[in-house]
């Protein structure tokens, strides 16, 4: 017999675990989280923070949403990115990133009722546990995982109290991996992964110094310094990222991989620091140095029976286009309202098949794209003349080089720029963020062709409500107050959602009838005039792509379900179809 019982048992109270046991105790489910250090993040490793992100949060609600922005750097503080010689050196070139060109800020503006910020994991992590325990979840630090063995009914799981070192048993309807990139629960379930681990080497550095005069008229998360043949050795490129404006920061500075890992002494980090911004005097507040590697590495498949994997746990790369917390995040807004419903008996088992078919594709996805970031690096060392094999004194030439009026430096400077600007695939990749389509059972075809991206997929959001998209965002106004209301604010918050027009007032008679007879709420809202919400705008009108007595089921992760472009003969009959195979009932 168990020494615990609970129905949902998170291993990891990272981002993955941390929102997953929010959202479980929103939805009135009873859950564990333990964590194996007695801390939360003691480094502010993620930062990057989405759109897509940002309305999970959102969805948890605005006491949420409004904590982020309270202790985010904002989206202008984002700025450009920078890529110099060191920070008080000279400037190569730069790009605007993170939605801050006017075009991709429109984009932005136009998609979401959110903002994408820079929250370091620090602020993150806190955040969203507390809001796990004060709604609900059971957490307990300085609990180790050890194992876990899963039968029909359930999953037993032995843990060690790192204070006491006993051991101990919970038993659990579900467990849930959000262990990290090391995730023994992952490697205990048999997950198959494909691709490999420690393809790069890098080392952190974070320290506190007052950077302002070298940066504060020139705002970024991300300064790139190019240094050939630089003192303390590594690859040539090195990175100063913002973590609070303007005086706490994370340099990032790679190693060969294929030779010894450097040990990163206190002496060491504060040269590399120094190195870096250019000031062989600044004095800098050392916090913490480790080195760490690059993964290229996916699970092909993220469950395994009554075992859940999320995070890193599932998808390990490197920290490029800021997709780590992010998709860890959205991972666990896809599993946690299937496992409340199934859990409450409004749904079959069959629903969680449909994490693994939707989610397993993103961890590929982006852990493919983080890696492909890395290697679109290349044309800037190229364009700089820093390629493998030049020595440091010819590559500094090179680099001098561009600075000259002759043809080849005109044709140099070109293609810095040009190598520059491509970038954009990973600091300004919206549709990257925003243009995932859901391909499962949980999502019911309506027989229409799939929208074709009329621009570039990664760059470019392309809203569409063909079942498995994500649901478009338009403003809708309240016809008692006038108040702008997101079309994502009608819908999730753990409940399935049916939109409709004025001639389609039957589509709302049939969600309650399909819902009074499995025992769920189906929310439903008619738009038009003198309804509670109207379009005032014709935005819905033109983003829905249906008739205005059609209707668009959605999900409580705001992905459309199903949609019916008009009033069919019987909703009823129709709906009711469509439910129960979503809900394997």
């Amino acid at each position: 017999m168990s020494d615990i019982n609970t129905d949902v048992l998170i291993i990891g109270t990272g981002p993955a675990g941390s929102a997953t046991a929010a959202l479980l105790s929103t939805y009135g489910v009873d859950n564990i989280a333990i964590n194996r250090y007695r801390w939360l993040a003691n480094s502010p490793r993620a930062h990057i923070t989405n759109q897509r992100t940002m309305e999970v949060l959102r969805d948890l609600g605005r006491d949420v949403e409004d904590e982020v922005y309270m202790f985010a750097a904002g989206q202008d503080l984002m700025g450009e990115n920078i890529f110099c010689e060191s920070l008080a050196g000279e400037e190569i070139g730069r790009m605007k990133a993170w939605g801050n060109h006017p075009l991709s800020k429109a984009e932005h503006q136009m998609s979401s009722p959110t903002k994408m910020n820079d929250l370091p994991q620090t602020f993150m992590e806190p955040l969203l546990f507390k809001t796990a325990c004060e709604r609900g979840t059971q957490a307990r630090m300085s609990t180790e995982y050890i194992s876990h063995v899963q039968d029909a009914d359930g999953v037993t799981t032995t843990c060690l109290d790192r204070l006491s070192g006993k051991e101990f048993t919970i038993r659990s309807k579900y467990l849930i991996g959000a262990d990290g990139g090391k995730s023994l629960v992952a490697e205990h379930a048999g997950l198959p992964f494909e691709g490999k681990m420690a393809v790069g080497g890098s080392m952190n550095i974070h320290f506190r110094a007052d950077l302002s005069k070298y940066v504060a008229h020139r705002p970024s998360v991300l300064y790139w310094v190019m240094q050939p043949g630089a003192d303390v050795g590594g690859i040539g490129m090195g990175l100063v990222r913002m973590v609070r404006p303007w005086n706490e920061w994370l340099i990032v500075w790679g190693y060969d991989i294929n030779g010894p890992a450097p040990e990163v002494t206190p002496e060491f980090a504060t040269e590399v620091a120094r190195q870096l911004i250019g000031d062989p005097t600044m004095e800098i507040d050392l916090i913490a140095a480790n080195t760490w590697t690059v993964n290229n590495y996916h699970a092909t498949q993220v469950s395994a029976g009554r075992v859940y994997c999320m995070g890193d746990a599932i998808h390990r790369h490197p920290p490029s286009n800021g997709l780590g917390s992010n998709t860890s995040i959205q991972d666990a807004f896809n599993l946690a309202w299937k496992l409340s419903m199934v859990l409450k008996g409004q749904a079959g088992e069959g629903l969680l098949d449909s994490y693994n078919a939707e989610r397993a594709p993103i961890a590929k996805q982006i852990v493919t794209r983080a890696n492909q970031s890395i290697a679109d690096t290349g044309p800037i060392f190229s364009a700089l003349g820093m390629d493998e094999g030049v020595s440091p004194e010819q590559m500094q030439k090179n680099l001098e080089a561009r600075s000259e009026g002759t043809d080849a430096a005109s044709a140099q400077r070109d293609a810095i720029r040009k190598a520059i600007a491509y970038k954009k695939y990973e600091f300004d990749a919206h549709g990257v963020e925003m243009n995932q389509r859901y391909r499962s059972d949980a999502v019911a075809p309506d027989g229409q062709i799939e929208p074709d991206f009329q621009l570039d997929a990664d760059l470019h959001y392309q809203p569409t409500t063909w079942p498995g998209a994500r649901l478009p965002h338009v403003w809708l106004y309240r016809s008692d107050n006038g108040a702008e209301t997101s079309t994502l604010d009608l819908t999730g918050h753990g409940k399935f959602t049916l939109l409709t027009g004025l001639g389609g007032e039957a589509w709302a008679d049939a969600a309650k009838q399909v819902g009074d007879e499995l025992g769920i709420e189906i929310v439903t809202q008619v738009i038009g005039p003198r309804q509670t919400y109207v379009d005032h705008s014709g935005d819905w009108a033109r983003i829905s792509e249906i008739e205005d007595n059609g209707a668009l089921l959605v999900r409580p992760d705001h992905h459309v379900a199903w949609r019916a472009t008009r009033l069919s003969a019987a909703p009823a009959e129709e709906l009711g179809r469509v439910m129960r195979q979503i809900l394997d009932r």
